[in-house]
Formats: C-alpha cells, structure tokens, sequence
C-alpha cells in the first residue's frame, strides 16, 4: 500500500450558528485509519448529528479536546467555510478540504490567500460532464428542506398568508413556483407535488424540464424561464423557491426588487441560493436561530446553511460524497491528487496565496492561475 501524502486528518467543530454537521463519519474514519492516516476528531464534533465520540473512538479516530488541536494536522475536513475566529488556524502547510462559497464570502477568501493555505472546495469539484458531485447531496437535501420551511411559514401564526400546502377538496392548493431544474430545484418541486400544491418549475434549460416532465407526466408544470414568465409566476405564487446556481460563481439575480414588492402580501420566498449570494434581490443571508424576515410584506427565508437544520442525514450524505475524494487528497496531496483526477483540479480554490479556479476568481474580480503553476 502507497504510503499517504498526508498522514493526519483534523476534524474541528463547526462554529457557523446552528451548524451541526460535522464533516466526517465513523465509517469515513474507518476508511482513512485503513490507509495509515490518523485522524483526530474535536471531542464532541458529532454530537449535534448525532455521533458520539465513542462511535469515532471505535472506528480508529482519536479525540482531541480543542479546536487548536484539530485545525493543527496536516488536512482539515470541515462542513462551512472558516468563519472570521478560525483564520487564526490557517496556514501554509495546511489543506482545508469543505464548502467555501468564496464568491459569497470575499473575507474567507482574502483570509485563505494571506495565509497561502491550499483550499479544496466541495462546491467545485465537477465532473466532465459538469455535474458536481460534491454539491449534489447537499442540493437535494437542501432542496427537499424548501417546501417543507415555505409551508411552515405560510402559516398565518408565523407571518405567512395561511394557505395550506395541499389544500383541502373545494379549496385550490397553494401555487409554488421553483426558479431552476437542478438538483435543488427538482428535489423542492418533487417534495412540493407531493405535498399536492400546484407546482411550476421555470428554467432556461429545456433539456433539463423536459427531464422533470418525463418523470412527473404532468404532476409538475414547466415553463421556459424568461423575464416574463417569471414575473407572471412570481406575481401570482403563494410559495418562491430560489434554485439558481452557478458552479463557483455568485448567483444571478432572478427575482428584482420591484417584483417582489408585486407579490401577493404574506407570500414566502424561500432562497436556497444564499450561500452563494442569492437569486432573489431582496434577500440577506439568515440563520436557523432567526431564519426569516419581511421585506415589501413577503416573508423571506434565507438560511445560508439550510441542510443544517437535518444533521444526522446531511452528515451521513455528505460523507458518502466526499469520502472517495477526500481520500485522494490525502493519498497523494491536493495538487498531486488534482493531476491525476480532473474534477479535483476545478475544486482547487487556492493554491500558495493565489486564485486557481477561473469561475471563482473572476466572481472576485481576480485572476486565476493554474493550480499546478502556483
């Protein structure tokens, strides 16, 4: 067996408000500890997805009782980007292998250049043919989420119109509208049609609604998304679902201002694509503690970590995603690793105090280099 590149992986608590994923399983350990990596885990780093130290302690890993402690090997697997107490623990000989969103986090960013940390991330990784793998489970997670947030806050007792998902016989269902046909857009206009609201799907993409089509046979309605269809739609919803995303780069702006002040009073937006800068001009990242505000009487939610709300699924799909790839960085080094696997090259963000992905670079108004130049 080929001798790890990387031989201590740190697992450190998530600090981001209300985050309880944590960025690796038991069975991950098992896997890493397999190949003579040693992995230290933060004591109590699972407990909020409901994975006990005992359960890392059983499949290899060792328990260290400080952040500081995990941040100091050799690659970190984290869930969110580092938030402004974790710059401290950045380095130069340090890979950081999590979500960044750095289009929607510019001091993130700036804090990995200085400190010249390599940085691999999630929502990059991309496949020839440009899925992102990394990103898909926590897009249908996410996604799934969406209709089952809007419906609560449709209540009237939480700010929302009142209406009822599925409606009652004699009484129409509530209308809800997805922006986007991907994998978080799909997954919210599946889980709404199942909650029998009336449910139109908008995309440029009609490849991708015809797919949707095929699948619902008419269940869920799709329209071509363009200035009017969306305004239309958008003006009558009970219930907007935001799912535009660009790979690496910050979220269009789909739903103006003005649009959303014609929207029904106590309508609810619900913008999956935050954490990217979102798709809906008024909204502003939120947190579970306080996940909604209105603006123009329409109730907005806007959680920039939505998957966090379900942290033992979303840890465990995290994990069945990552795993494979996060062993390839640690086996042989995130650039060497990067050469040998395409997908991994796009997930490079930074390398020795510069930008190596082109999507992300530009998103900042920078200029990107090749990762195996830097």
């Amino acid at each position: 067996m080929t001798a790890p590149v990387i031989k201590t992986v740190g697992v450190p608590t998530e600090v981001k408000t209300a985050e309880h994923r944590v960025a690796l399983t038991p069975d991950g350990v098992r896997e890493l500890d397999a190949r003579g990596i040693q992995v230290r885990i933060q004591a109590g780093a699972g407990v909020g997805a409901s994975i006990m130290d005992e359960d890392y302690i059983a499949a290899g890993a060792t328990i260290v009782p400080t952040a500081a402690d995990a941040w100091a090997q050799e690659m970190v697997l984290k869930v969110k980007e580092p938030k402004a107490e974790e710059f401290q623990y950045l380095r130069e000989d340090l890979t950081l292998f999590t979500y960044l969103h750095l289009a929607a986090y510019p001091a993130v960013a700036e804090a990995l250049l200085a400190a010249k940390t390599t940085s691999v991330a999630y929502e990059t990784v991309q496949l020839a043919d440009g899925t992102l793998p990394l990103l898909a489970p926590m897009s249908e997670v996410a996604g799934r989420l969406a209709p089952q947030m809007g419906a609560h806050f449709l209540e009237r007792h939480k700010g929302g119109r009142g209406v009822l998902m599925g409606g009652v016989p004699g009484v129409s269902p509530a209308k809800v509208v997805v922006l986007g046909a991907g994998n978080v857009g799909w997954s919210s206009a599946v889980i709404a049609a199942g909650m029998e609201a009336e449910v139109t799907v908008l995309d440029k993409n009609l490849e991708r609604l015809r797919y949707v089509d095929q699948i619902h046979k008419g269940r869920i309605s799709t329209l071509a998304s363009n200035q009017g269809s969306i305004e239309r739609t958008v003006m009558e919803a009970d219930l907007v679902i935001g799912a535009v995303l660009v790979a690496g780069g910050r979220a269009p702006i789909v739903v103006s201002d003005e649009l959303v002040r014609q929207m029904k009073p106590r309508a609810v937006i619900v913008d999956v694509a935050v954490d990217q800068g979102g798709c809906i001009a008024t909204t502003r990242e939120t947190t579970h503690d306080e996940p909604v505000f209105e603006l123009h009487g329409v109730v907005h939610y806007a959680v920039g970590n939505m998957p966090g709300a379900v942290p033992h699924t979303s840890t465990y799909a995290l994990t069945n995603a990552t795993l494979p790839f996060q062993l390839q960085v640690a086996l042989g080094g995130a650039v060497g690793a990067a050469r040998m696997n395409p997908a991994l090259a796009h997930g490079l963000n930074t390398v020795n105090g510069v930008y190596t992905n082109e999507i992300v670079a530009a998103s900042l108004d920078a200029t990107a280099v090749s990762p195996f130049e830097a």
